[in-house]
């Protein structure tokens, strides 16, 4: 698992087996709605198998793709902050296979390990980094004056 948006390699060996003892098993089939927008972020996943759509609600459209997710990527990063809502959605683009992780409980770890809540917490910010850009070519490619997606990022 060494994708743009790992979050498990970016831990140390003891914090990651602590994460992972927080988990559990799931499985969305393909097409189910993961999570929406603006609903309450109270988990997330790491995808073992599959692929998932994260989506923008665009008002009097159909929710634009943003980027897509496969195995090895952190789905979910709204938990981490309040109010703990989702920015965007998720739906599961073929059946997915994914380690669950209870909100909750890992910011209570993390409280409690503040080098391994450092750690998870920096990941996360250059993941949602990750996320920003990504979803910030795609809307331009779909709704720019020309379709570019070359004009150049801002700070």
């Amino acid at each position: 698992m060494t994708t743009a948006t790992n979050l498990l390699n970016a831990l140390p060996p003891e914090g990651r087996e602590r994460l992972l003892r927080l988990s559990q098993e799931v499985t969305f089939p393909a097409g189910e709605r993961i999570f929406n927008e603006g609903r309450l972020a109270d988990r997330f996943w790491i995808i073992t198998t599959g692929r998932v759509d994260l989506d923008i609600h665009v008002p009097g459209r159909e929710a634009a793709v943003v980027e897509s997710l496969g195995p090895g990527d952190l789905l979910g990063w709204s938990w981490l902050t309040a109010p703990h809502q989702w920015h965007l959605g998720a739906e599961a683009a073929s059946t997915v296979r994914a380690r669950e992780f209870d909100a909750v409980a890992v910011r209570a770890m993390c409280a409690s390990d503040p080098a391994l809540g450092l750690a998870l917490a920096c990941r996360v910010a250059e993941i949602i980094g990750h996320r920003l850009q990504s979803a910030r070519v795609r809307l331009l490619d779909l709704y720019g004056p020309y379709g570019n997606s070359t004009i150049p990022p801002s700070d």
